[in-house]
């Protein structure tokens, strides 16, 4: 019993110290699934490493993990060379960690309880060798389950929170509980970004509102938080996804870029 109390101890100093080589964390919360919470989150990621920034991107959904298909991750398990975990390496700036690493089987789902989730999220958080970073970005389940309560409750001085969410009302309804929780658990909340804001067609280049109401703004206004922007929907923010290079990686002039570029330095102007 005491040898465990000291590893349980040793462990919460080193999940300290991981920490504390990290200036600003930030984690990515949407109240429902399916508004691109993940593709929020890898461009944001990216895009913030490649204005010279040394981000770390990490994913705990764990039901879902798609951040290491977006980022060109391959699953080859995880390695530790006795001094810790070793993070993906991205590019120069960027590393990236995921549990989807350790399946052998993409096909095999992660069938956990609470307890064996919030142990991962401070193994993922306290034994990767993160380095120095200026970012820390968190990819959540959507919903406020296990993995992102543990995820707020071990990450005392959490920066902020990132809320996704789409025009509709029906996302809107659990983007607002994503809001209620953020603030009992006094995280800072950064800001609102509305995803999938409206298609252009490629051939008349008219805009077309695919989900009705303009969602991320209203809950900005009525609840008194920052929004950040609207991002248009996009074929080609698909297509990047699954190839695993984020859209932001291909430098072109769209309106989604465009988007994702100002947010990108709104959340840079916060931190400053």
């Amino acid at each position: 019993m005491e040898k465990s109390k000291e590893e349980s101890v040793e462990r919460e100093e080193q999940l300290k110290t991981n920490l504390s080589q990290v200036k600003h964390k930030i984690i990515v919360i949407s109240g429902k699934g399916g508004v691109g919470k993940t593709t929020v989150a890898v461009n944001l990621a990216y895009g913030l490493a490649d204005k010279g920034y040394h981000v770390g991107a990490l994913d705990i959904d764990f039901h879902g993990p798609n951040l290491a298909k977006m980022l060109g991750i391959k699953a080859d398990g995880l390695h530790d060379f006795g001094q810790g975990i070793e993070p993906v390496i991205i590019s120069p700036n960027l590393k990236a960690m995921s549990l989807a690493l350790m399946a052998q089987d993409p096909d095999q789902p992660i069938i956990w309880r609470g307890p064996l989730k919030a142990i991962a999220v401070k193994q993922l958080l306290g034994e990767v060798n993160w380095g120095k970073l200026d970012y820390l970005i968190l990819d959540s389940p959507p919903g406020t389950g296990d993995e992102l309560l543990s995820a707020c409750q071990v990450i005392p001085d959490l920066d902020g929170a990132l809320i996704v969410t789409t025009p509709q009302e029906v996302a809107v309804l659990d983007a607002r509980k994503s809001v209620t929780f953020a603030r009992e658990l006094n995280v800072p909340i950064v800001g609102i970004i509305e995803n999938m804001s409206g298609f252009t067609c490629p051939h008349c280049h008219k805009k077309v509102d695919l989900f009705k109401g303009n969602g991320g703004e209203e809950i900005s206004k009525d609840l008194n938080i920052p929004f950040l922007g609207s991002i248009p929907l996009e074929p080609g923010i698909v297509r990047a996804g699954d190839s695993g290079k984020p859209f932001v990686h291909f430098k072109q002039e769209t309106g989604t870029v465009d988007a994702l570029e100002k947010i990108i330095d709104k959340i840079v102007t916060h931190f400053s």
